[in-house]
């Protein structure tokens, strides 16, 4: 089983060259207020290049319409990634993917697609219970998010057998600066826990 592996926060141009070089399936741009947060203008720059076959994904937060059409229009995102409640006051077109983000302790996840999973706060590393959600990703397409790093990506992969996992903080030399070797140390032992799977 092959895990798809996102690498989110992306601020730069050589920060997307190192997540693709180093095997990502899919590359994170976010618009919400974080040490991350980039313009649509500056996601459309900066992703000009990458492969279309590596998902370019709209992060948002609690986005109003015209700011996420704004986005769309700007940057024109595989997929669209905010809190789940969200997608009903958006006009998403069907060409767009939506990935809705679901919390730990929130209400019970859509398995009907793709999805996030992570802890209450996005962004901040913290890591949710494996074990509940091991029970919640055996439906749908998981993406696990929250606190994964090199150290633990191998257990968290073998105990929860997420879709995909989603990093961010954890591959950074400070935050919002992501460091290239620490981007092709996660994937790597990403894809070596994968082959136990």
């Amino acid at each position: 089983m092959s895990v798809f592996v996102k690498i989110c926060g992306l601020r730069k141009a050589d920060d997307v060259h190192a997540a693709i070089d180093a095997g990502a399936d899919a590359v994170g741009f976010v618009f919400a207020k974080s040490v991350r947060q980039i313009t649509a203008a500056q996601a459309a720059a900066i992703s000009a290049g990458v492969p279309a076959h590596i998902k370019r994904v709209a992060v948002m937060l609690h986005p109003a319409n015209e700011e996420w059409q704004t986005v769309l229009q700007t940057f024109s995102p595989h997929a669209l990634q905010t809190d789940a409640e969200d997608f009903a006051l958006l006009d998403v077109p069907g060409s767009v993917e939506q990935w809705p983000v679901y919390r730990e302790g929130g209400p019970k996840p859509d398995t009907s697609g793709t999805y996030i999973y992570e802890g209450h706060k996005s962004g901040q590393g913290v890591r949710v219970d494996w074990s509940l959600a091991a029970k919640i990703a055996r439906d749908g397409k998981m993406i696990l998010a929250g606190g994964l790093a090199v150290q633990n990506i191998a257990e968290a992969i073998t105990t929860v057998q997420p879709f995909g996992v989603d990093v961010s903080s954890a591959v950074e030399s400070a935050p919002g600066q992501k460091d290239a070797q620490l981007i092709k140390e996660f994937l790597s032992a990403v894809r070596a826990a994968e082959k136990n799977l």
